[in-house]
């Protein structure tokens, strides 16, 4: 009798644990998926990168008219990807900085970042203005063949872009991360262009001050408070966590998309205060998911130092880990000790 019911409760325990799976699964799954981009929208575009305004020369990569390069001054993680970006305005236009946290661009803006594994060319990136509207924006990939001579709009993505270890995202993942903010487009800021990251030839925030492109010039340029290790935290939040786990995230109808349902907040505003601890991310992640002065025992590091499915942050487009991140959060975690 003791064994029948033994064996029971084991089954009762195995079907409970298959119900909470499927659960699970289904969650995760509704979490995952994003609405597809309309199909009138991605056949509107350009089939090539060559004929996107990009460069006026594939063959010498020479930018064509108005295209700017820029370099945000904390970087999204990609598995280690070379990255560039430009930038395109359109002319006698200005982007309207009312809101510094979330610019609004003109309509005919463009940008585009390009990923090389190696000295090998992957993809290009498309964020294009369409309308006037926050979301009326064209995101679409293109993949390089095999000549490198161009490159062809790949609106599904590819797993292991031409035999690395890149995916290139499907259009509708695109939403996953830019549709966090109002402005859409993240590495192109007050905040981030800022740290003097672009030089040279490349727009900034002064830059762009200067030519009169801001509708509403700022005061004074922006920068994170505290030590260099704090700095260096937050900004690594600011571009890698903060354009999900922000408190400000618009609204929309559809699917979740990627929208976590949490209290955290690591989108830095620009409306800094003085000190770092009273930042969002002091105030929402310690305690939460920061152990101070326990790397080991913090769950955000955790995440961040783990890959693979439920497990992982970010989420997208990473299958490595970030060794330095995890060095510089691991550092910050660290000096919060009391």
């Amino acid at each position: 009798m003791r064994r029948m019911t033994t064996l029971k409760a084991k089954k009762g325990l195995l079907e409970a644990l298959v119900l909470c799976l499927a659960a699970l699964s289904q969650a995760c799954e509704t979490f995952h998926y994003c609405d597809p981009v309309p199909a009138s929208r991605i056949d509107a575009a350009p089939d090539r990168l060559s004929d996107t305004g990009l460069f006026s020369d594939m063959g010498t990569r020479t930018l064509a008219p108005g295209v700017r390069p820029f370099r945000p001054g904390f970087e999204l993680w990609s598995d280690g990807a070379n990255k560039q970006r430009w930038v395109y305005l359109p002319p006698g236009e200005t982007i309207d900085t009312r809101n510094m946290d979330d610019w609004q661009f003109p309509v005919g803006t463009k940008l585009w970042k390009e990923f090389r594994h190696g000295e090998e060319l992957v993809e290009t990136r498309l964020l294009q203005k369409l309308g006037p509207g926050e979301r009326d924006w064209l995101t679409l990939s293109y993949l390089w063949n095999d000549e490198q001579s161009d490159a062809y709009a790949t609106p599904e993505g590819a797993v292991d872009a031409r035999g690395t270890e890149l995916d290139v995202p499907a259009a509708s993942e695109c939403v996953a991360c830019h549709g966090g903010r109002r402005a859409f487009v993240l590495g192109f800021s007050a905040l981030q262009l800022s740290q003097g990251a672009s030089g040279g030839d490349g727009v900034d925030l002064a830059s762009l001050e200067a030519e009169g492109l801001l509708s509403n010039p700022p005061q004074q340029t922006f920068s994170i408070p505290g030590t260099q290790t704090e700095r260096s935290a937050l900004g690594y939040l600011h571009a890698n966590c903060g354009h999900c786990h922000n408190r400000n995230r618009p609204s929309r109808a559809g699917s979740r998309c990627f929208d976590p349902e949490n209290d955290l907040d690591f989108w830095l505003s620009v409306d800094l205060l003085d000190s770092p601890e009273q930042t969002p991310t002091y105030r929402t992640a310690i305690d939460e998911v920061v152990k101070p002065g326990e790397p080991r025992d913090s769950r955000l590091l955790e995440l961040v130092s783990s890959r693979g499915i439920f497990r992982q942050m970010h989420p997208l487009a990473t299958e490595r880990v970030d060794e330095r991140g995890v060095r510089i959060l691991s550092d910050w975690i660290r000096e919060l000790a009391p």
